[in-house]
């Protein structure tokens, strides 16, 4: 079966409205969302899988503050 290609107007608009909202939300709004994404998330990743998750994500910290000392 063939996967369904987005429409990309639908897609910029949606970006946009997303973009929109994250402006009007506090910090603190922000990051309950995102834990709120992250616990569905790992509700259907087994244990390997989530400390693979989180191994790329610590990777992803480190090489984006090495950049800022860097500067």
């Amino acid at each position: 079966m063939a996967a369904k290609k987005k429409d990309p107007n639908a897609v910029a608009l949606g970006s946009k409205g997303g973009k929109a909202r994250a402006k009007a939300l506090s910090a603190s709004q922000l990051s309950k969302i995102g834990k709120t994404g992250a616990q569905t998330r790992y509700e259907g990743m087994s244990r390997v899988e989530r400390s693979e998750s989180a191994r790329k994500a610590v990777m992803a910290r480190w090489a984006k503050n090495r950049g800022k000392e860097e500067q």
